[in-house]
């Protein structure tokens, strides 16, 4: 490329650095994106197929994906590569790491819950012991959630509980059905609140960077966004110790290029952006880079039959919708067994059910997916995972990818914490549906593995003390200040909330405190 010195460099085109060219842009500065992945069209790579004419029938092809549990013969092509961009793990202790380098990221397929943490989260350590405190508190970020919650039209009912914090919302006027209903009477006489979910509406159901941020971006015509590239390496000036300059290749065609930048903005995703860290050697002085890796529990849960709606007798009034239960566990009183604390999402299902719930075959086994149809209920569990210092991730020293960059290796593990937690998650749920007077089909206290929940957080944590912390409070390097890393990495703790709004909070947030630096010249 030319020598050119681009105002800032962001590195991934997600929710994060979606956000962060957003906001930069607008303010004026001028900014590069760079993206491993192609621009999609659907209107151009997609076409209908009828299941019949693909290979498999629609279900994964044997062997490719293998961690990938989302994919399927449909989409199988929008899911990284795992032979291209290999990663490796303990086989005792496997990791599920599900990534997207599309243009736009994982954001094309985000779910859209859209929750705050609230200070349990934030101040963990102050209120029950473990771990460490956020150096920011809900107060902080509060102002930058209500104006997401804006831009992504967040639909929710407010219910003024503090583990659950409100924001601003589209108000959710859809009435609960009778299921529903019953389910959320169940858990108040027992103490548990059931609440309404919080989720983007985004536009066209779609909430994703590509559609609700870079486009105020291009707007500006501050923003030039290269797609089809892959960082290998950052490097900084000698006698600055500033990052000054990105070294990446051309995925097709594995050309070696560079780019200059007064400015670089990490936005990769958790991992990516730690793993271009470790394999620059930069800005880990504390040593604490690549540790404390976390995700959110997810799997254990459990599917009951509501009587009234067997048999076909199943109507919108009775079925549909759903609910979530927000954390309640280690609030006022302290749980036996685990700190910290699950929700547990709740989806009454109008639909067709699993012949594994059932121990029948034949006729048996149809007369009771028919009668079944239509009629359940389903709760799952969202856990925090406790941010350990063993569980971390590290430069493999034998695995590249297809481009001789090296790979990450990934050694994690839940605990007795995170076990305990899915049994009296499976079990609450399990007494709720009891009390509604639901039949109860089938349990689930089994974790899927590390990863799987597509949440996984922290590696380069923010904190006050640049000896045990990576970044500061506005998501900068402690050792380069013109370094930024404004995506999931920087979690201190992960909480049961779907992380999204608080990746896209802190973004805005650091992006801002980044123009202001850059307009006083601090950076």
């Amino acid at each position: 490329m030319s020598e050119e010195i681009v105002d800032v460099l962001i590195i991934g085109s997600g929710h994060s650095g979606g956000m962060a060219a957003k906001i930069l842009t607008e303010k004026g500065i001028n900014c590069l994106m760079l993206n491993a992945g192609p621009v999609a069209d659907p209107h151009k790579d997609a076409e209908v197929k009828p299941t019949y004419a693909l290979p498999f029938r629609g279900f994964k092809q044997p062997g490719i994906l293998p961690h990938v549990f989302q994919a399927n013969e449909f989409n199988a092509n929008t899911w990284v590569d795992e032979k291209e961009v290999p990663y490796t793990y303990d086989a005792e202790h496997p990791y599920n790491w599900v990534r997207v380098r599309l243009f736009g990221g994982r954001s094309l397929f985000w779910s859209r819950q859209s929750f705050r943490l609230s200070d349990y989260e934030f101040k963990g350590k102050s209120h029950d012991g473990y771990g460490d405190d956020w150096p920011i508190g809900l107060a902080d970020l509060a102002p930058y959630y209500s104006r997401v919650e804006e831009i992504f039209r967040v639909t929710g009912v407010p219910y003024g509980l503090p583990q659950y914090p409100d924001g601003n919302f589209v108000p959710d006027d859809e009435p609960w059905t009778t299921s529903m209903l019953r389910y959320a009477a169940a858990g108040k006489a027992k103490g548990v609140p059931v609440c309404k979910a919080r989720s983007a509406l985004g536009v066209d159901g779609l909430a994703s960077s590509v559609n609700l941020l870079l486009p105020d971006a291009v707007k500006t015509g501050r923003l030039k966004a290269i797609p089809n590239v892959v960082v290998r390496e950052l490097s900084v000036d000698k006698n600055t110790g500033l990052v000054n300059e990105a070294h990446f290749v051309d995925r097709l065609s594995k050309r070696e290029m560079s780019v200059k930048a007064r400015v670089v903005v990490l936005a990769a995703g958790t991992l990516e952006s730690t793993r271009l860290l470790l394999n620059s050697k930069l800005a880990n002085s504390s040593g604490v880079m690549g540790h404390y890796l976390i995700d959110q529990v997810y799997g254990p849960g459990m599917v009951c039959a509501v009587p009234d709606a067997r048999d076909g007798k199943g109507t919108r009034e009775i079925m549909g919708g759903g609910g979530l239960i927000p954390r309640f566990r280690n609030i006022d009183t302290k749980a036996k067994d685990f700190v910290r604390g699950y929700a547990l999402n709740l989806y009454s299902n109008m639909g067709g059910v699993s012949p594994h719930y059932f121990a029948a075959y034949g006729e048996e086994l149809q007369q009771k997916l028919d009668s079944y149809y239509g009629a359940t209920l389903s709760a799952g569990i969202m856990g925090e995972v406790l941010a350990r210092y063993e569980n971390h991730v590290s430069i493999d020293k034998v695995a590249v990818d297809a481009w001789d960059i090296p790979a990450l290796r990934i050694q994690t593990r839940y605990t007795d914490n995170e076990f305990n937690m899915a049994r009296d998650a499976v079990d609450t749920a399990t007494a709720l549906a009891e009390a509604a007077g639901y039949e109860v089909l089938v349990k689930n206290y089994e974790p899927n593995p590390p990863g799987y929940s597509i949440h996984e957080l922290g590696t380069c944590r923010m904190g006050d003390d640049p000896k045990t912390s990576v970044l500061n409070k506005w998501n900068q390097s402690h050792d380069i200040k013109n370094l930024l890393v404004v995506d999931g990495a920087a979690f201190v703790s992960g909480g049961w909330q779907n992380p999204t709004m608080t990746i896209l909070s802190l973004a805005m947030r650091a992006a801002e405190h980044l123009a202001d630096q850059m307009r006083t010249g601090n950076v």
